[in-house]
């Protein structure tokens, strides 16, 4: 049992029925004989873009990281430290999970997070990756399309203030939540990325807008401070970094932070798999990579009379593996779920003798990217495949591979796409790469290569080939294959949306795991230098 003195503000059946101003109602505690005379201490363990990766150990500076049943030891034993404490996730929680999780609709992670006792969680692009209706699922309960079974949803709230209801055209959602703390409340604003709409199939998001972050963080923590709150906290599937000493934070999130209401007090990031742990206009901001490979370990101090902050610190905390005993109990369900799926996950069907990863040399390649694009130009028999650097979910360890490895990959299920796309079409696309803001997005690709130039502006490539040298003509149409996420635009890729002449194919996945068991030997793949800066 958890030694704290918070409980939840109301049950996910109320929260159905009720106006979102019901989701501050609290379940009272004894009553408190006398004020505190010390600020109250109040410890807030945030864990962001979990994605379901329950069973998967990385690496971080030699050393082995991860695994739900290590998180979950790591923020057991932290708990043990302050009477109370809550558990809080800013998106991204599933989606984009590993086989144990994914190929039960991820309920697997939900269990684990109802079973840690978290308090508030807030929605992520990929809590979407299935559609509205499947995300209300999983979080107030309903039938399992897959194995139709009943599942209870989740046990404690999720908020989000920015994504509307075009119908209702009400939040979703409820915007907050408020928990009591020793007679003081805390109150949590959730807010969604507004990049979802591009990162993820359009009719995921068909029925929903996304609003500003900004200005419906503002909005409700107006209502909140009406209510009284003076302790505000922000769950914000939005990116950022910070150097380790808190230096140098830039992102969205940041820029956020400058221009949200000054009672808000700590904001926990998401969405980039960064570190952020700085104070940016008095607030807190932190993040704690991805994976379960960290935490937010916040602490903050309120004053019992004036309900506000007025002290706080926090640490973002490595999950090492070799540093904490794994919780027995969130093991157990782990292993409980790889039992059922191990028959189809632990098959191998070929091997390697070197890594394919998705990290990408200066040139924007690497050697995964590679070997997916060329799986897929393979089973479609396309000219020319193309895929985009967010569908690499994962690398490929030298030795055997498993189809719950090439899963953990490419996790999301997507059909690939033939098209008809012409010369000038795919340059323009691939021109879409480089944003204003400075940032890129570099396509993995097969049956091509391309220089490019850094310096240039309107249009960085410099030659465009085919993959025998052959230039690539303006005018000359070129069949095209890549994920549907991407030929309807995703990634803001909208040159692809104006392809021709459709043609669905088989899943990404699928496509990747009949190349892997083509090959004849171990694989051997190196970045096959199809993409070159030349400044």
């Amino acid at each position: 049992m958890r030694k704290r003195n918070i409980l939840l503000s109301v049950g996910l059946a109320t929260l159905l029925t009720l106006p979102f101003s019901s989701a501050d109602a609290a379940v009272k505690h004894k009553p408190v004989k006398k004020a505190h005379p010390h600020p109250i201490e109040v410890q807030i363990l945030g864990i962001n873009d979990l994605h379901g990766q329950l069973d998967v150990t990385r690496t971080v500076g030699g050393r082995q990281v991860g695994r739900a049943d290590i998180l979950a030891a790591y923020l057991k034993q932290r708990e043990a430290q302050v009477k109370d404490t809550l558990l809080v996730t800013s998106g991204d929680a599933v989606g984009a999970s590993a086989p144990v999780s994914a190929l039960f609709q991820d309920e697997p992670t939900l269990n684990i997070l109802n079973t840690l006792h978290f308090d508030v969680g807030t929605l992520g692009n990929h809590e979407f990756d299935h559609g509205v209706n499947e995300m209300m699922r999983q979080i107030y309960g309903g039938t399992n399309p897959t194995t139709g079974e009943y599942f209870k949803g989740v046990n404690f709230p999720y908020v989000c203030a920015n994504v509307i209801d075009k119908k209702t055209k009400k939040p979703l959602l409820p915007p907050y939540v408020i928990k009591k703390v020793h007679g003081v409340n805390i109150g949590f604003i959730g807010v969604d990325t507004t990049e979802t709409p591009s990162i993820t199939i359009p009719t995921n998001v068909k029925d929903v807008e996304f609003t500003d972050e900004t200005e419906a963080i503002n909005k409700y923590a107006k209502v909140l401070k009406k209510k009284g709150v003076r302790t505000i906290i922000v769950l914000a599937h939005d990116p950022g970094n910070s150097d380790y000493d808190g230096k140098n934070a830039t992102g969205k999130v940041i820029d956020m932070a400058k221009n949200i209401d000054p009672e808000v007090d700590v904001v926990f990031g998401g969405h980039n798999h960064a570190y952020i742990n700085t104070k940016v206009a008095g607030k807190r901001v932190v993040q704690a990579y991805s994976y379960g490979t960290a935490f937010a370990d916040v602490h903050i101090w309120i004053d019992p009379r004036t309900k506000d902050v007025v002290k706080d610190s926090a640490e973002i905390v490595t999950t090492y593996q070799d540093s904490i005993t794994p919780d027995p109990e969130i093991k157990a369900m782990i292993d409980e779920d790889e039992e059922r799926v191990a028959p189809l996950i632990n098959q191998v069907l070929g091997t390697t003798t070197t890594t394919l990863t998705g990290k990408q040399n200066e040139s924007g390649e690497s050697n995964l990217g590679d070997f997916i694009t060329d799986a897929q130009r393979d089973i479609t028999q396309a000219q020319i495949a193309i895929t985009n650097p967010g569908g690499i979910r994962a690398d490929i360890n030298s030795g055997d591979i498993t189809w719950g490895e090439l899963y953990t990959v490419q996790p999301f299920g997507n059909t690939m796409i033939t098209m008809e796309l012409t010369g000038d079409q795919i340059r323009k696309a691939l021109n879409q790469q480089w944003r204003d803001d400075g940032s890129s997005k570099m396509l993995q690709i097969s049956g091509m290569k391309y220089t490019w130039d850094s310096t240039k502006t309107d249009d960085k490539i410099v030659s465009l080939t085919l993959e025998d040298g052959t230039p690539i003509e303006p005018d000359q149409t070129y069949t095209v294959a890549m994920n549907n996420f991407l030929a309807s635009g995703g990634d803001e890729f909208t040159e692809f949306a104006k392809g021709t002449n459709p043609v669905n194919g088989p899943v990404d996945l699928d496509a990747l795991v009949d190349y892997v068991k083509k090959q004849t030997g171990p694989i051997t793949m190196e970045i096959q230098n199809r993409i070159q800066k030349v400044n």
